[in-house]
């Protein structure tokens, strides 16, 4: 794991009218969507929990995957990739999608790299869950849909993932949301230590470095995942059936390997593959990110996570930072999918 909207500007279009939308845009393409000049304070109000499934999971091959994805809104919008972490799925978007899809956007929700029905195409292919790898994933994803330049939008691992792209690849990203900010790091900075309080926070990383860690994670991954729910969100009630839909991704038969080899990695515990050494070369010089940004934060994320002044002058762009109230935490997308959304937009048509 990896890792703020006081500023809400809506109008209220009621339950009615949100039921009306969800129907006619829903999680599937609708020629009738709205202009992709939509604002902020166009969109309907949505509960979250509103919506619990997509409509169907596509598959298309991209580079060493065969990537499942879920897709809603027109063909011919703007486009807008968004990009789950760890323990999560594509569901911590069940609410996002359809309000981006009503406002004329096309959304890409993939299961990254052991998650879901995504695959890797060759067993002989290393499991490798390093930063750049993923990064490598999402760009062949957008030259399989052939989508030249899109608005990122992530958390955890997937802000990470978006954070890279933008870094190295800014000529597909046309803008980003990130949720805690900055996270592009590196081997020799995960050798760092950090104050005793701050270590006890990443307990698990410890803990997948050894074996039992692995077989342990391997063992109880539905019980080790939503324990990290809990801690990550403290203030989140989600309920059996949400978490649920989500673990069943964790099934993958790749997922273990790549959860253990990510974290392994970080601490330099674990090889990467020679073919991403001149990418990770890049990102340890922690290159500033030029695109529009919008960085957010839960004000109760109980995982991991930067300041923000900490990171503020990585982006170099048009850039704007938020803090959303109400017992928000880590799982920002999933928790607060009116105010995420709202910044999708918002940044995706400065």
């Amino acid at each position: 794991m990896s890792e703020e909207i006081n500023h809400h500007r809506r109008r209220f279009f009621g339950t009615a009218a949100m039921s009306i939308a969800a129907a006619q845009f829903a999680l599937s393409g609708s020629a009738e969507a709205q202009s992709s000049k939509a604002k902020p304070a166009d969109l309907p109000k949505i509960k979250r929990g509103a919506h619990t499934s997509f409509s169907a999971i596509k598959q298309i091959d991209a580079g060493l995957l065969n990537i499942g994805y879920a897709e809603a809104g027109p063909a011919d919008g703007p486009a807008v990739i968004l990009l789950h972490g760890w323990p999560y799925d594509i569901h911590s978007y069940v609410d996002v999608a359809p309000l981006l899809a009503q406002a004329g956007y096309r959304v890409i929700v993939p299961y990254l790299r052991g998650y879901g029905t995504t695959r890797f195409l060759s067993d002989a292919t290393v499991r490798n869950g390093q930063p750049a790898a993923i990064a490598v994933d999402t760009i062949a994803l957008m030259d399989a849909l052939k989508i030249e330049k899109a608005t990122l939008a992530g958390f955890d691992w997937g802000a990470r993932t978006a954070d890279i792209i933008a870094a190295l690849w800014p000529e597909r990203c046309k803008a980003l949301v990130s949720v805690s900010g900055y996270l592009i790091g590196s081997q020799e900075a995960g050798k760092m230590p950090l104050p005793p309080k701050a270590e006890l926070q990443w307990w698990y990383q410890f803990y997948f470095a050894i074996e039992r860690g692995r077989a342990g994670y391997d063992k109880y991954r539905h019980d080790f995942s939503k324990l990290i729910w809990q801690l990550a969100s403290p203030k989140w009630d989600f309920d059996d059936a949400t978490f649920d839909r989500s673990a069943a991704a964790f099934d993958n038969p790749d997922h273990v390997a790549i959860v253990i080899h990510n974290y392994r990695w970080r601490q330099g515990l674990a090889e990467g593959e020679p073919k991403y050494d001149d990418l990770e070369k890049r990102l340890a010089e922690s290159p500033v990110i030029t695109v529009p940004t919008i960085t957010m934060e839960g004000d109760a994320n109980g995982a991991p996570h930067p300041e923000p002044s900490a990171y503020a002058k990585k982006f170099s762009g048009k850039y704007a930072h938020r803090t959303i109230k109400g017992g928000i935490g880590h799982n920002l997308p999933q928790e607060a999918p009116q105010a995420f959304a709202e910044a999708v937009i918002e940044i995706g048509e400065s």
